[in-house]
């Protein structure tokens, strides 16, 4: 399937330490023709962090799209029925946005938008990044896993030594989990072995 032309809702929450992951895969799907309307959380915005200044990240975002963030509820809203998306795609969800749409809390432009789209039947992919998916958090990746129109880019534990909780989708999957969902399938398998290198 060809991602030409489809209209991708891409959000980001903080998880800073992914940033440079997800990255590549935004642009990837700029190269393979989707339109990508990008959506950050307010603390992807506001936040300065080792792994770079949110404004920074902003600015790199609004380059790679050619397009303003969405980074506002009111902004986001409109991703419901009157700017539908083919697509909503959230990558890094930390553990604690994935808790909150788990329990249909709604706080940040990145939920209101996947909350959109879940409102029109269409899409949503999540492409996780917490140290608590094995933890308290697993009910809530469950809740999401076996949801109507949720689907997961394909994730595994990221150091299962010293985080044995923690858990991180593998974002080269992303385009082709993307392809699926909108296809109606889980790519599998969903559980994979996670590698740095």
């Amino acid at each position: 399937m060809s991602l030409a032309g489809k209209r991708i809702g891409f959000g980001m929450t903080g998880s800073h330490c992914t940033y440079d992951a997800v990255i590549p895969e935004l642009e990837r799907l700029m190269e393979q023709g989707a339109e990508v309307i990008p959506v950050v959380t307010f603390t992807l915005k506001n936040t300065n962090t080792k792994f770079g200044d949110g404004e920074d990240w902003v600015a790199k975002i609004e380059e790679i799209t050619g397009r303003k963030v969405i980074d506002s509820m009111v902004d986001a809203e409109p991703l419901g029925p009157k700017m539908p998306l083919d697509c909503m795609v959230i990558a890094p969800l930390t553990g604690n946005s994935m808790s909150k749409f788990a329990n249909a809390l709604t706080d940040s432009p990145v939920l209101m938008a996947a909350k959109a789209t879940l409102r029109n039947r269409n899409p949503v992919v999540l492409g996780i990044s917490t140290n608590d998916a094995l933890g308290l958090n697993g009910i809530n990746l469950m809740r999401l896993m076996s949801a109507k129109n949720i689907y997961f880019i394909p994730f595994g534990q990221d150091d299962p030594i010293n985080k044995p909780t923690s858990m991180v989708a593998k974002m080269e999957y992303l385009s082709k989990a993307v392809e699926a969902a909108i296809d109606g399938y889980q790519l599998q398998p969903v559980i994979r072995e996670y590698s740095k290198e």
